[in-house]
Formats: C-alpha cells, structure tokens, sequence
C-alpha cells in the first residue's frame, strides 16, 4: 500500500467514525486526505468515526451488547473442543444466525474482522476484504470489495458463506446483503471485554474454539500484566487526540484502554468530539497521546502541528515536560486481536519505569 494511499484510509477510518456525529468531510483514509479532514493515519474502519457514528445514533443496543457477551460466554466453555453444529448466535444488532458448518468462504468489510480471522488461523477461508485491510501481509493481497461504501454486487458473486461487518460502519450494507440473503455477522464492541467475546464467538462459527482462545488468553494476559504493573502508580491526567482536533470520551473502548493503562482521561463529554483548546489548557493534562499517521515525505504529523501550534498550549505541563507521545494507531482503533499490544503501548508511554 502507497503511502498516498494509507493516509487516505486513515483518514477514511475516521470519516467513517465521525461522519455520523458532524457530516464532516473526513479524508477517510489511505489516499490523497489533507490535513484539514477528520482522517487520521493509516488506520482502520474502527477509529474515532466508528464510536461517533455510534454516538449520533443514540449509542449501541446494549441488548444486542449483551447478547453477544453472553454468547462469547457460552462459546467459551466450548473452547477446548470443537464447535458442535448447527449452532446458533446472535450479532450486536439481535440478529440470530444459525451454522450448519463452519463457512468455508468469508468476505470482512471492515480491518479488525480480517485481523480476527487470521488471527484465529481462518485465513485461508477469507476470500475478500474491504479496500483497508492491511494486517497481515497476506490479506493485502486478498481481493478487494471497496471501502464505506463496498460494492455490493461484488460482494454477491463471490457467494461467501459469512460476511463478517462492524453494525456501526457498515449497517446500511449490512442491511442492502441481508435483504440479498447472505449470511452478515455484524459487531460493535465498546469494551475490551466485548472484544474479547466477540473473538470468541467467531472462533466458535469457524470451528476454531481452541485457536481462539489462545488469542483471548494472550489479551487477558496482557491486561493483568499491565493492571499488576500499574495498581499503585500515581495516575497521570491525559489528553488523547486520535484525529487532527478530536478527543475521545467515556463509553469507548480508547477511554478504558487509558484507565486500565494507568492513566486519567481529561475528555469530560461521551464519545468522541471536537476539543475546546481552551478547556484543554485549563485542565493540563501531565501528557498528551496522539496517533501516528503515515504522511508524504518531509510532511509532519499534523495532530503534532496543531497540538505545537495552539496557542496557550505551550503552558501545558505536558508539552512543558515534553511528555507528549505518538503511539501506532491501528492497533488502538480497531476492535481485534492487537488492542493487546495497543494496550501495552500507551502503559509505556504513561509508566516506562513499571512496563518494560
């Protein structure tokens, strides 16, 4: 993937998140964005558009939350053998779904559903992804079904057996392939718990309970280490800006990721939305974390530009200090296996001395 490209699907995954809340024209993603649209670097469906959309509707059908934590839970005793079939499940939008077999043929609209499938060792069943699967190497070089707005017809001829989507990004499609009858998994965690389970729960449609509970085993892992590693450290206040002017708030997988890393997120409101500078400096946050984007050549992040460039900002103690800190955005904004290594990134920057 070009370089011109992968911005452009940053700033795509962002448009996606934050087109529902404002109309904003985000540069979504991976190809020619500029630095003015709600984009932010090569990142997934999953970033801070996702949880906005999600936001401007009203928030996610806990029901259908719960229904998919209490199905991970069943899977989950399932995990050390094979999935018994037919088996039947339900989706984040209530949805029930019933297996006669594992699918043998798959199609993800969104990035963290591919990372899911590889990660479990189902990769050889995906057929197509959507234009912004990059993780791993080889589902770059799966067939393409678009991006936010996926080519449906596509999707059809390649007569998969599941279609795996986020009901946040993709419900309109979800809907358009439901109505065709193809068989659509749609999910939105908002928790790190939620994601776990819904790695399981993928993991029993495709008979791979026992793969996927080792890729669970790792995340909660990886949680308590951080947890142990941070319970009786101070809490720095933390100011999170993901996309060129936003934040992050309570009820998104981003805040809780922070809390559980040791941090104190400052973002006062619910979801995600567009910072006040001066509230900003009014709270001094003892650190700033901002996401990468992959830029042109000689170009410089432009989060970086607008948190130097703000004025007053250079009052903050974090900038003061120089505790201002870019981690990788992918695995932080997509709702998969890497949150984990998304996790421990941001428990360094807060607590190097205590996670090595």
């Amino acid at each position: 993937m070009n370089t011109v490209k992968r911005i452009s699907w940053t700033k795509y995954s962002l448009m996606l998140l934050l087109a529902a809340m404002l109309l904003l024209t985000a540069a979504c993603g991976n190809s020619n964005t500029n630095t003015n649209n709600t984009g932010g670097s090569g990142t997934s469906v999953e970033d801070p558009a996702t949880a906005t959309e999600t936001t401007a509707n009203g928030g996610t059908d806990q029901s259908g939350t719960e229904e998919a934590a209490d199905n991970g839970a069943a899977d989950a005793e399932t995990a050390a053998g094979a999935t018994v079939y037919p088996l039947t499940v339900k989706d984040a939008t209530d949805t029930e779904l019933t297996f006669d077999q594992a699918p043998a043929r798959i199609v993800t609209l969104v990035p963290s559903e591919t990372e899911i499938v590889y990660a479990i060792g189902a990769g050889e069943q995906v057929v197509a992804v959507d234009d912004f699967s990059n993780y791993p190497e080889d589902a770059a070089a799966k067939e393409k079904i678009g991006g936010m707005e996926a080519n449906v017809e596509k999707i059809v001829s390649l007569k998969p057996d599941l279609v795996l989507a986020s009901s946040g990004m993709n419900q309109p499609i979800v809907d358009k392939l439901r109505s065709l009858k193809l068989t659509v998994y749609a999910s939105d965690p908002k928790t790190y718990d939620d994601v776990i389970a819904k790695i399981t729960q993928i993991g029993s449609i495709m008979d791979k309970t026992k793969e996927a509970a080792e890729v669970t085993g790792h995340m909660q892992d990886v949680r308590q280490q951080v947890t142990d590693a941070v319970k009786d450290a101070p809490k720095p206040k933390v100011f999170l800006e993901f996309s060129p002017g936003w934040t992050v708030g309570k009820g998104e997988f981003l805040d809780e990721l922070l809390t559980i890393a040791g941090g104190t997120n400052i973002a006062d409101q619910q979801g995600w939305y567009e910072i006040d500078p001066e509230s900003v400096v009014k709270t001094n946050p003892d650190v700033i974390i901002y996401a990468s984007m992959i830029v042109k050549e000689g170009e410089k992040n432009p989060i970086l530009t607008g948190i130097e460039g703000r004025p007053g900002w250079n009052t903050i103690a974090a900038i003061k200090d120089k505790k201002i800190y870019e981690v990788d955005q992918d695995p932080l904004v997509r709702v998969g296996p890497r949150l984990a290594e998304g996790l421990l990134e941001v428990a360094k920057k807060l607590h190097p001395d205590l996670i090595k």
